[in-house]
């Protein structure tokens, strides 16, 4: 990876069937960078992480992410590279029918671990990572929004990811819950794990600032502190 660079998106497009939603998209982002994806509902933010985690395919363009070429991406390659990542979602997507000890070990376990007691001690080691402790054998339903979205975070610890990648992770929670998410991440990444967050939320860029991804009219742009204060104040 080239400079330390871990994505390097060049001349991109994306559509769903014939729509399009984003265009020409030029952007790359370094290793342990924290990168706001900033829009609107409908403004392409999905559509964009969809495609780095190749669930909708690159139809123009290239983009090299985590050592993989996503234009020329085999089916058989997606899970190793979704290895190097992590996923969160605004819905926490956890199995409500498994305790959240199992809900992680399902994870390990699809992943090569095999080892009872090695996926024990890091189920232990990424709930401590989120703040969680003694919830390995309760259910989801028995968790807060907020401690929920803290196991999927954890979930997305687990292989020790190079990126990870949060869908409007704060959409489903109230502001101070969502406040203390934000920060969470923020620790994250300054123990060394690339972040995009996806967020219509303009507070999160005020009292925590980092590099800015504009999503509108169909395109995606880096923008200065200057603009980010601008577009703020815009009705």
């Amino acid at each position: 990876m080239e400079n330390e660079k871990i994505l390097i998106a060049k001349e991109v497009s994306i559509s769903h069937g014939t729509q399009s939603v984003v265009q020409h998209i030029h952007f790359s982002m370094e290793k342990a960078e924290f990168v706001y994806l900033i829009g609107k509902t409908g403004s392409g933010k999905t559509s964009l992480l969809k495609t780095l985690y190749a669930e909708l395919p690159l139809q123009k363009g290239n983009i090299q992410l985590l050592g993989y070429e996503l234009s020329k991406l085999d089916r058989k390659e997606t899970p190793f590279l979704r290895r190097k990542m992590g996923i969160v979602f605004q819905d926490f997507q956890l199995l409500t029918d498994r305790n959240i000890e199992e809900n992680l070990s399902f994870v390990l376990k699809a992943t090569g671990w095999d080892n009872r007691n090695k996926i024990k001690l890091r189920i232990g080691q990424v709930l401590a990572q989120v703040g969680l402790f003694d919830v390995e054998k309760k259910m989801p339903h028995q968790l807060s929004g907020g401690e929920q979205q803290r196991v999927s975070i954890a979930r997305a610890l687990l292989n020790d990811p190079i990126l990870l990648l949060a869908d409007e992770p704060t959409g489903n929670l109230d502001p101070a819950i969502a406040n203390e998410i934000v920060e969470l991440f923020i620790r994250i990444n300054q123990g060394g794990t690339a972040i995009i967050m996806a967020t219509h939320n303009h507070f999160f860029l005020k009292k925590y600032p980092a590099r800015v991804l504009w999503c509108e009219n169909g395109q995606v742009k880096d923008i200065s502190k200057e603009e980010v204060k601008m577009k703020m104040t815009e009705p």
